[in-house]
């Protein structure tokens, strides 16, 4: 079921050298959340040279376009996401970042390029009776854009009755696609917690509360959390990911901040996550005579894929990439994804797509999308529309 062999595509061959290229070009000039000018810009040019009805500036950088065909009344959305992250790239390729500390290691590039390329032969070929709305969205990698779109009146202005999108996976064959029903990405959730006491010298701990040891001991007591306070059948992960103290190498610290994120797929153990890590850290606080201060934000709800919708979307990949392409996801990933935003509004379906066994991992500064994914990833789009909206026989 994972053999190297490359799905089958539908995908014209002038369409995938022109997806390439486009996908190259948006490779070369990455744009960070909200920045995405020239990104959108290059989007709406190419819907409405493919003829659709385009709409910019939907939540800060958002493009939105439209294709109708026939007389159906059911509409349906295709979403991609186009922003970038704030990483160096290391990559040597002739495509590689033009702007330095900013480069597509997510795959935004490829998600935009597949579904420019999925609208380019829907709107020449149609094969579809109803509508499609094409959403290009900014800033999900910190969690805002498809906020953002929703608080610009998104459902109002163009509504829709259910949602697609999808991302690449690494470590997954190339072209292969996977997803399942129910739960398939986490919750993200962000916490920092304070640390405050009175630093002094280094040599003289015992005349202030000094905060480092408190920290550390913070640090490994909230590894606790997952392995030993939540039921063992429920899923979480709680990491710190940083640690700053104000001190220097001959002083010891007054303030100490910890920073890290969870990661849970029910509302529940978010909740217990953030009541225990409270617990721990004021109470180890109070044991080193410091005081602590919490902020817990739920940055990213769970993705929870629709189950019927999960079903029709494994069906239609099969019908463009193959049976021995597409399978159900074994398991959920702890990664987020801020397309479950628009879950709460509609029902929806999220799915994985092959970028390589051996291709770099995500936000990694080696990172590249993998070209040759690019017709798997438009053929399922466009068979997926074709079968939501069938042409009446």
């Amino acid at each position: 079921m994972t053999g190297s062999a490359l799905p089958p595509s539908a995908c014209p061959p002038a369409l995938v050298q022109d997806m390439v290229a486009w996908r190259r070009d948006l490779h070369a000039h990455p744009e960070f959340g909200f920045e995405e000018r020239r990104t959108s810009a290059f989007v709406a040019g190419k819907l409405r040279e493919f003829g659709l009805d385009v709409a910019e500036g939907i939540g800060g950088t958002g493009v939105v376009g439209t294709l109708r065909r026939g007389s159906g009344t059911r509409v349906i959305a295709l979403r991609a996401d186009m922003d970038a992250l704030r990483i160096r790239e290391q990559g040597t390729h002739s495509h590689r970042s033009r702007v330095d500390g900013t480069m597509h290691a997510c795959g935004h590039d490829g998600h935009t390029a597949m579904l420019l390329g999925a609208a380019r032969q829907l709107a020449a070929e149609g094969g579809f009776d109803g509508t499609v709305r094409f959403l290009f969205q900014p800033a999900e990698e910190w969690g805002r854009g498809a906020l953002a779109m929703l608080d610009d009146g998104l459902m109002e202005r163009f509504p829709f009755e259910e949602i697609h999108g999808l991302h690449t996976m690494p470590g997954l064959a190339l072209g292969r696609l996977e997803t399942r029903p129910g739960p398939i990405m986490a919750a993200e959730d962000g916490f920092e917690i304070v640390l405050e006491g009175v630093g002094g010298h280094a040599a003289s701990p015992h005349a202030g509360s000094e905060v480092l040891v408190a920290a550390c001991a913070t640090v490994l007591s909230l590894q606790t959390i997952v392995s030993r306070r939540l039921d063992p059948t429920e899923v979480g992960v709680v990491s710190v990911t940083e640690l700053i103290a104000d001190g220097t190498r001959n002083a010891l610290p007054g303030q100490a901040r910890i920073l890290g994120d969870a990661r849970s797929f029910r509302p529940e153990v978010s909740a217990e996550i953030e009541r225990q890590m409270r617990v721990i850290a004021e109470g180890t606080a109070r044991a080193y005579g410091v005081e602590a201060a919490i902020a817990y934000t739920r940055e990213f709800v769970p993705l929870l894929n629709d189950p019927a919708l999960a079903e029709e979307a494994l069906a239609a990949a099969a019908a463009a990439l193959g049976d021995r392409h597409v399978a159900v996801a074994r398991a959920p990933v702890a990664a987020s994804e801020d397309f479950a935003r628009f879950l709460a509004h509609v029902p929806g379906c999220f799915v994985f797509l092959g970028n390589g066994e051996d291709s770099a991992p995500l936000h990694n500064p080696t990172y590249d999308f993998d070209d040759a994914a690019l017709p798997s990833g438009a053929a399922y789009h466009v068979a997926l529309v074709r079968r939501r909206l069938p042409v009446p026989a």
